[in-house]
């Protein structure tokens, strides 16, 4: 069998590395994306892999041969030659038998010898049972793999092999996909949120008028969402607080589902309490009925409707930047205004106290719901960082780089 380096004529190069459990078939919706996406692919799967996905198959999605062994055209030294020709390496799934060989530099197979030639970024999707996630051992394989900067992102919660359900499952391939994709915008640069935990809150709250009422706002959460999968792939353990918002879970983000303002009040404070770094880019309703109606409220014929009084909802913004739960912790916070964008944003980030403040105009076709944002990030110290109107992810890699700027070590 064939194991050239073959060249791609500038495409980008990826290893995909598949071990031996059954998420193995996941894999092969990974690989569609890629490359049908204009990326050349490598597939390498492990021995044990190849019990539950075949060779043809993988030569047949790539268009490249494939082969777990070193021992295979050994004159064109495949073992060190497509780890040092890779521009992203993705081990999907990974087992806790990969983890382990990987943290520990054993080399037995054609994947691990390339884990151990790659000089570029390197992916690890694991997948197993909720024990073996959790067993000390994988934790510290995972650890020590973070710690020298591979992205090692959180298994999903769910349904597993047989009855079992737990954390272990293999993420969603489509937003693992978006993962690397944003891993390899970034190129080498080092996983510089490795070892931070951040929280994030995304979407917009709702608060319940009647039984099939409420009062709300525009939302859609994918600012969040992208401020969430760009900090997994730079390496963050990530807690993503999420508001009524309708998108699939980010690969390798622990999510918590709220409502009201109250539960995601709740929700954040719990998890800040360990955070690096916080970042409220949700759309907190300021109020809430001051009253719910346990019934449905009727319209009646002849007769206007009762007002509505409202009582403020918690500004959990505030609160979080006055009770920081750790020293350095950096707060984020986001501006949606209509009007006076600057000045109301100055007057925000003094009122809330918090490290930086995203500004951001809103309204119809601005914003909620686009795929684009354009903003100014306002410092505590006096500065100004511009970012011009593109996709969601270019503005959280700029929130994200002056966090990094202003994490304690």
């Amino acid at each position: 069998m064939d194991t050239t380096v073959h060249e791609t004529d500038g495409r980008p190069r990826i290893v995909l590395g598949v071990s031996g459990g059954i998420a193995a078939y996941k894999a092969c919706e990974l690989l569609r994306r890629f490359t049908e996406s204009g990326h050349d692919v490598r597939v390498v799967p492990t021995a044990s892999a190849l019990q539950f996905v075949g060779a043809p198959t993988w030569s047949a999605l790539s268009g490249n041969p494939v082969s777990a062994e070193v021992w295979e055209s050994v004159h064109e030294v495949p073992h060190v030659r497509i780890g040092q020709a890779a521009d992203l390496v993705v081990v999907a799934p990974a087992t806790a038998d990969m983890l382990a060989k990987a943290a520990h530099g054993l080399a037995d197979d054609l994947l691990t010898n390339t884990l151990l030639t790659a000089r570029c970024p390197v992916v690890f999707a694991p997948a197993m049972h909720t024990e073996m996630w959790e067993h000390p051992a994988t934790q510290e394989n995972v650890a020590t793999l973070r710690r020298r900067g591979a992205v090692v992102v959180e298994p999903a919660v769910g349904r597993l092999t047989g009855v079992d359900t737990g954390k272990g499952r293999f993420p969603d391939p489509v937003e693992i996909y978006e993962l690397c994709r944003r891993v390899l915008t970034r190129g080498p640069a080092p996983a510089d949120l490795a070892g931070r935990h951040v929280v994030i809150s995304a979407g917009g709250t709702r608060e319940p008028l009647d039984p099939v009422r409420f009062l709300g706002n525009r939302s859609s959460g994918k600012q969040g969402y992208a401020l969430a999968r760009t900090a997994a792939a730079r390496g963050a353990r990530v807690t993503l607080v999420s508001a009524n918002a309708a998108l699939p879970d980010p690969a390798g983000v622990d999510v918590v589902r709220v409502g009201t303002a109250v539960e995601l009040r709740e929700a954040v404070v719990a998890a800040a309490r360990d955070a690096d770094a916080v970042v409220m880019s949700a759309a907190v309703a300021d109020f809430r009925p001051a009253v719910y109606a346990e019934g449905k409220i009727k319209k009646k014929d002849g007769q206007e409707p009762e007002p509505v009084a409202l009582v403020r909802n918690p500004d959990v913004l505030a609160e979080i930047s006055a009770g920081r739960a750790r020293p350095g912790q950096v707060v984020v916070g986001f501006a949606a205004e209509t009007h006076d964008v600057v000045a109301n944003g100055r007057a925000k980030l003094k009122r809330k106290g918090c490290d930086l403040l995203v500004v951001n105009q809103v309204g119809e076709n601005l914003t909620f719901g686009s795929e684009e944002n354009e903003a100014l990030v306002l410092g505590a110290d006096g500065s100004e960082t511009p970012v011009p109107r593109g996709p969601k992810e270019d503005l959280a890699d700029t929130v994200w780089d002056l966090v990094a700027g202003r994490l304690a070590p």
